[in-house]
């Protein structure tokens, strides 16, 4: 089945830089968009950033843009999402998904790493 199981979350200060990772198996990786979803606390889920299925095209959320990166390794089967200059607003719980080229909406999703700012 399919499995997205993401890492690299944890606590850091504002202006600081995070790494999260997630490795995805049970799907043909290339044929994916992937993407980074949060969701802070006590508000619902938000798009963070995408990438499509061959790395060509990227896309943030306005709260995002200039200070997080979205890349892929397609040897590793492995989405990745650099985060730089952090705020406490960011503080969330990261999830990473996966949609197929022809779904509207995405149908896998993995279990959430948290990631933490403190000002």
């Amino acid at each position: 089945q399919v499995q997205l199981v993401e890492s690299g979350g944890g606590l850091v200060q504002a202006g600081g830089s995070l790494a999260l990772s997630c490795a995805a198996s049970g799907l043909t990786f290339s044929s994916y968009t992937m993407a980074w979803f949060r969701q802070a606390p006590g508000k619902g889920r938000e798009f963070a950033a995408a990438i499509s299925w061959l790395g060509g095209t990227t896309s943030y959320a306005d709260s995002v843009k200039g200070r997080f990166t979205i890349s892929r390794d397609s040897a590793k089967n492995t989405v990745y999402l650099q985060m730089a200059g952090l705020k406490p607003e960011d503080t969330a719980v990261y999830y990473c998904a996966a949609k197929s080229r022809s779904a509207l909406s995405y149908a896998y999703w993995g279990q959430g790493t948290q990631v933490t700012v403190s000002s």
